[in-house]
């Protein structure tokens, strides 16, 4: 078999018709500027062309449904494997998604509970065994006792529970088999008359197997049931009597349990449903068929019917659901226990709780249940190990996914991939080690290995050293970013091609220590005088250790620890929300804390986090930044426009007017793909050009409006050289390392570091008023070293201003670049959220029990 993945005439984006041999089975690193063509490579030629090829296999039906997927710019490529991406933006923001779904545990665990999970009835509390048919009989016999009502003793069997359907053979047969009636979503008809169901339309049927009179009398003591009917006398039912009623009771009983798979429906004064399967004998509280979508909380079998399974009153409130108290679950879901834990109860664990807790179970030493739950136990326990392996033993399992930075939002998908123990399969992952201590990386890179080593091709976008030292082959592109770069300027295994000389590129520089981030030469000092510090007092919130915090004001302070250490909690739950609802009259549901002061020695507050700049393709970074309304003003300006009457909205793809309207100026038409994510194709009308012909036949400098949404932000700078304002807006977003970027470039296809430089740049871009608190969680996601170094210099420009910076950061270059350090641990979770550290980089460097501060000390005398 070909030992390479062969690439001919690659040129998608800004790719300058690459050719390149990537060696297959091997762990391989794209490393480069950012903006070089990395991603292009990877994601938009690479992986495109595999899942191009994966939808063309199928059969002419499925494709019609799904729409033609456009090649990507590549001449050729040969030896792809099946391909799997694995990227920053991919998890999802739905409220029903959690760690445990994504993972698959959730499914395992629902497997496990209805195999094993022992049913307790809710109302007594006691356990429910399987009823035997004279049970039943018993039960009903009781409940005609207590028929105030008296009400003929109605015995139904449940044969259609909320299926779509006409049903017509079915009664058809019901009707030759001699029965004559059927309720029908609640409504009582005749099998004798023709009975019209939509077919499209879920229904509930009950066949009524008999209707016995009320007040008849089943209480002779000499009664026996049908298995001893040898010595009872004949009559119309075989016997007389008493025993004649037990005995119509009997069958029927029979009968309904026959035809509603082990459950019959009793209706008295009231309806009670008894299972030949779980019913307690004292409430006659009965449990559907336990399996496992009752504890599903996406199937109405086991959904909460008060929240849908949402666990909240709605979608986006945090206002818990009274009756299930957010645990999303029906009543008789949450009553089958193992070892005295429902399912909820299993999900609300962190990671390294659960594992815990399954390592105790006892089933596996029970023979009955060992066939039945050893594989579910073992699929769920390779999916924590992986998930502790990697930093996340904090996460509890029902964490919705949409609280999930990109970086845990990748590596729970990587969980699900190791657990499927694929191989020959190529897996695209993008910067995996985002949102994790170095502590934690090396366990990552030897997740990688692992999969790696299973015989298949790991392909790495990575800026970090460690996890490129550690790959078996890199493949730089650049040598700059954009229009610069494309280029493969080295490749070649590792650690070969570091030794290399005759091999050169930024990248390879950096790795070889001849270039770096220097250390500042001096620092901004930090005083004592209390207002010189923002301080938090006795925060409790989710981890934290009841800690009193300073953060000193007009200073670079960056906050870290490994994941789930505390930092989001602190900065974000207590600091942002505390403060926005202070000054920006936000009505957030704070941290807990005692008390914060320093806070009237700031007027503004700036969270710059990597939450999507728009969420439809329409938002770009011209349109952010404040570019746009004034390119369009340009347009609407000139000699042209004027003549034809057109106002600067007609410049706009956001109404109606100029842009094209068959594609509503999106320049394509989203095709959702249902089980793969949705593709966009472009307009057959526009040609992508989102603007009717009318409107791009208007010209400013030579250039139509898509030409100029087209343009970098590079070569906007120049094209707008005489338009001051615009130009400082353009020459900023090429400062923080965005010139690579097109002003029209959609907002769904930045990263998570790059809208937070856009944002940041936004920031840049205002009247300063000296006084403001920016906060900003990993700004250096997604950045080449040279890149980190421009991010310092913007950073630093804002303290130098008077403000305060204050970032939530892994990456030591930046931590070594601060005024002060603020170090929370020592682990993760519940045994996180203490003050490990606090000081100049120097200080904690020096500091016992800190696992940042042996990474810190190295880099500092590096």
């Amino acid at each position: 078999m070909n030992n390479y993945i062969k690439i001919k005439g690659a040129r998608e984006h800004n790719l300058k018709n690459i050719n390149l041999e990537i060696p297959r089975d091997k762990m391989v690193v794209f490393t480069g500027l950012s903006g070089s063509g990395k991603s292009s490579l990877a994601f938009d030629t690479i992986f495109a062309e595999g899942q191009r090829r994966y939808i063309e296999s199928l059969s002419a039906y499925a494709r019609q449904f799904l729409g033609r997927l456009d090649k990507p710019d590549v001449d050729e490529i040969e030896g792809l494997s099946p391909a799997i991406s694995i990227d920053q933006k991919s998890h999802s923001g739905n409220p029903r998604s959690t760690v445990a779904t994504i993972t698959e545990i959730y499914d395992y665990l629902r497997v496990l509970f209805a195999r094993a999970g022992k049913p307790y009835c809710p109302k007594c509390g006691r356990a429910i065994e399987k009823l035997t048919n004279e049970e039943i009989v018993n039960i009903v016999v009781e409940l005609s006792k207590n028929n105030t009502a008296k009400k003929n003793i109605l015995i139904l069997a449940p044969v259609v529970r909320g299926r779509k359907g006409e049903h017509y053979q079915m009664l058809y047969d019901f009707l030759n088999a001699g029965f004559s009636e059927v309720r029908v979503d609640g409504e009582y008809h005749s099998l004798r008359d023709r009975i019209e169901l939509s077919r499209y339309k879920a229904h509930t049927i009950d066949l009524v197997v008999d209707r016995i009179p009320a007040g008849l009398d089943f209480s002779t003591k000499d009664a026996r049931l049908p298995n001893d009917q040898e010595s009872l006398p004949t009559s119309k039912h075989g016997v007389t009597g008493a025993k004649d009623n037990l005995l119509r009771l009997s069958e029927a009983i029979e009968t309904g349990l026959k035809y509603g798979n082990d459950v019959v429906t009793i209706i008295t004064d009231k309806e009670t449903s008894l299972s030949a399967k779980f019913t307690c004998p004292i409430d006659g509280f009965s449990f559907p068929e336990i399996e496992p979508r009752l504890f599903s909380f996406n199937s109405p079998y086991g959904a909460c019917p008060a929240c849908n399974g949402l666990g909240t009153e709605t979608i986006w409130s945090e206002k818990i659901c009274p009756v299930c108290l957010g645990k999303r679950l029906k009543e008789e879901s949450l009553n089958i226990l193992i070892n005295n834990k429902n399912i909820a109860s299993i999900t609300a664990l962190s990671i390294i709780e659960a594992n815990e807790f399954l390592s105790k179970l006892e089933l596996l030493k029970n023979k009955t249940f060992k066939e039945i739950t050893e594989v579910p136990i073992r699929e769920i326990k390779n999916r924590l190990k992986f998930m502790i392996d990697v930093g996340l033993e904090y996460l509890t399992l029902d964490r919705k996914s949409g609280t999930l930075s990109g970086g845990e939002g990748q590596r729970i998908r990587l969980a699900s991939q190791i657990g499927s123990r694929l191989t020959g399969t190529l897996y695209i992952l993008d910067e995996p080690t985002i949102g994790l201590h170095q502590r934690d990386n090396a366990k990552l890179i030897k997740t990688l290995q692992d999969l790696r080593d299973l015989g298949n091709t790991v392909l790495v976008v990575e800026h970090d050293e460690e996890t490129i030292r550690s790959s078996d082959y890199l493949v730089d592109i650049g040598p700059a970013a954009g229009i610069h770069g494309g280029e493969v300027v080295a490749k070649g295994p590792i650690p070969q091609i570091l030794k290399d000389e005759k091999q050169n590129s930024l990248t390879l520089q950096y790795l070889r220590g001849h270039e770096f981030i220097e250390v500042p030469k001096a620092r901004r000092s930090v005083k004592e005088a209390s207002h010189d510090f923002l301080k938090i007092k006795g925060a409790t919130a989710n981890n934290l250790k009841n800690i009193n915090i300073s953060i000193p004001l007009r200073r670079f302070t960056a906050v870290t620890g490994v994941s789930g250490s505390g930092k989001s909690t602190l900065i974000y739950d207590i600091v942002y929300k505390a403060i926005a609802n202070k000054f920006n009259g936000a009505t957030y549901k704070v941290g807990v804390h005692k008390a914060m002061t320093g806070t009237e020695y700031l007027n503004r507050l700036i969270n710059i986090d990597q939450s999507p700049i728009g969420r439809t393709p329409r938002s770009n970074p011209a349109t952010y930044v404040g570019a746009w309304t004034f390119i369009r003003e340009l347009f609407a300006g000139t000699e042209d426009a004027r003549v034809r009457g057109y106002k600067p909205g007609r410049f706009s793809f956001n109404v109606k007017g100029g842009r094209c309207e068959n594609c509503e100026g999106h320049g394509s038409i989203a095709i959702e793909m249902h089980f793969l994510p949705t593709v966009y194709v472009g307009c057959d009308i526009c040609k992508g050009k989102r603007f009717d012909r009318q409107t791009l036949e208007v010209d400013y400098k030579s250039k139509n409006i898509y030409e100029v949404l087209r343009m970098t932000i590079e070569e906007a700078k120049k094209f707008f050289e005489d338009i001051p304002w615009l130009h400082d807006r353009l020459r900023v977003l090429e400062e923080v390392g965005l010139g690579y970027l097109e002003l029209g470039q959609s907002a769904t296809t930045l990263s998570g570091g790059e809208a937070q430089r856009i944002k940041l740049t936004a920031e840049l871009g205002k009247r300063d008023t000296r006084k403001t608190l920016y906060l900003l969680d990993e700004p250096t996601t997604g950045l080449h070293f040279a890149d980190v170094k421009n991010l310092l210099n913007v950073l630093q420009r804002l303290v130098d201003r008077g403000n305060t910076v204050v970032v939530i950061e892994h990456n030591l270059d930046v931590i070594k670049s601060a005024d002060w350090v603020i170090d929370l641990g020592p682990e993760g979770g519940e045994k996180g959220g203490e003050v490990v550290a606090v000081g100049t980089p120097e200080s904690v460097s020096k500091k016992t029990g800190s696992f940042t501060a042996g990474y810190l000390k190295k880099v500092l005398t590096r």
